[in-house]
């Protein structure tokens, strides 16, 4: 009975089932192969509401929506441009700088391509940068703002981490603090090489202006408070994640509804609906899995994991390599709040035994799922690029490739230099 529904579970993930279900019927399986009463899965599907922690995904979530609806990205490309375009290859810095920024505060990658697109993409171009590079550019940093607060997967990997009670303990604001250097690095590391690539110096600056930087400090002057409070406020410990998340909601409705009078009132329920749809589907995947988690550990299959690959693996350095391959298989196939809820109660363990810190393989996992979003032959943003610019998806693939390896490389310090992500962490 137990294989005959393990079969019709295989026929329905390969048929195109919703995630939810899948899992859903595998914990419910393996609940029945061990004879524990199915009740458990309801409880476990509770459990995941009563985490406080949880208040702040459909707040950042919402507060994301309303910021992609109003001109923010504009204000944000000016004020960037009117800072770096001074400098060698300026525009593209601001490229790189403002697609992480407002990656991190809408908390999608594609939402930054669409959004910032059309303005980067032709701003490049015109400036001298080739298309290539240009295309490459804007798809490859839609994603650099997954390291920084108040990202989401950052939020639901520490959810999914601290329900498995692995290792040692940390919280959330831990995992802000420890993807500062990692992004930094990424930028760094982007920087030089645009600065390289195009270091005949054809491409033109724009002459540093201060009322420029003036004119667009106001432009964006009820923008601007938004990362100091927030930040500041969890940084300082003066406010929890939940309440920065309240705080975040609250200040950019008023800004934006009132102040800059871009969203009108009447569609802030449009905006609510559209942002709630997405966060329920990831709270339903998210309890779902705590259930299929839950069967994991009753079955103790992350200890046979880990004994399985000690017994064929015994160096931690050799692990996190297989690791990094395995995720970057992953992220290409898999959205990333869907490879957080299945993969990080079977691999946290295995990596808590090879003496990894959790705040540490968050980041490394975030980090490939950064390069999986541009990783042929399915990563999302390669499509959502090539159907925002118009052009192959080969096209892509080949404008994405030296970004790539820029971002391996700063993924390999990343992953084997442990520094770089608990330098905050005390």
């Amino acid at each position: 009975m137990i294989w005959l529904g393990l079969g019709v579970l295989v026929l329905a993930a390969v048929a195109g089932a919703p995630l939810f279900a899948v899992l859903m019927g595998a914990a419910m399986l393996g609940f029945v192969a061990q004879d524990i009463d199915l009740a458990i899965v309801a409880i476990e599907v509770y459990r995941i509401v009563d985490t406080p922690l949880l208040v702040a995904l459909p707040l950042f979530t919402f507060a994301g929506y309303i910021l992609s609806e109003a001109r923010t990205s504009e204000r944000l490309v000016r004020l960037a441009r009117s800072v770096f375009g001074a400098l060698p290859s300026g525009v593209a810095i601001v490229g790189l700088v403002a697609c992480a920024v407002f990656t991190a505060l809408t908390g999608a990658s594609g939402v930054t391509i669409v959004a910032l697109g059309a303005l980067l993409f032709p701003a490049l171009t015109r400036s001298g940068f080739s298309e290539r590079f240009s295309l490459g550019l804007v798809t490859t940093s839609g994603s650099l703002g997954l390291l920084l607060v108040p990202s989401l997967p950052l939020i639901l990997y520490g959810i999914v981490a601290q329900q498995l009670d692995v290792g040692p303990a940390f919280t959330v604001v831990d995992l802000f603090m420890a993807g500062i250097l990692p992004l930094l690095l990424m930028l760094g590391l982007l920087i030089a090489w645009t600065l390289w690539v195009n270091r005949d110096g054809h491409i033109p600056r724009t002459p540093f202006s201060a009322r420029e930087v003036v004119a667009a400090m106001w432009d964006a002057r009820w923008e601007l408070p938004l990362p100091v409070v927030v930040l500041g406020g969890i940084y300082s410990g003066y406010f929890a994640v939940s309440e920065a998340a309240a705080v975040t909601a609250f200040y950019v409705v008023i800004a934006q509804v009132l102040f800059y009078r871009e969203v009108p009132l009447g569609q802030l329920p449009r905006i609510a609906i559209d942002s709630m749809v997405m966060v329920g589907g990831i709270l339903l995947i998210l309890g779902v899995a705590l259930a299929f988690t839950n069967f994991l550990v009753d079955a103790e299959v992350p200890q046979r994991l880990f004994e399985f690959i000690r017994a064929n693996i015994d160096s931690a350095v050799t692990f996190l390599l297989l690791l990094n391959v395995l995720l970057l298989l992953l992220g290409a196939v898999l959205d990333i709040f869907s490879a957080l809820v299945i993969m990080v109660p079977l691999i946290l363990p295995v990596a808590v035994g090879y003496g990894v810190h959790p705040v540490h393989l968050g980041i490394i996992f975030l980090a490939n799922m950064q390069i999986g979003y541009f990783t042929p032959p399915v990563g999302m943003n390669l499509f959502i690029a090539s159907y925002r610019f118009e052009r192959p998806i080969l096209e892509i693939y080949a404008a994405c490739w030296p970004f790539t390896v820029v971002l391996l490389v700063a993924l390999v310090l990343i992953t084997y230099v442990p520094w770089f992500s608990m330098a905050f962490i005390q």
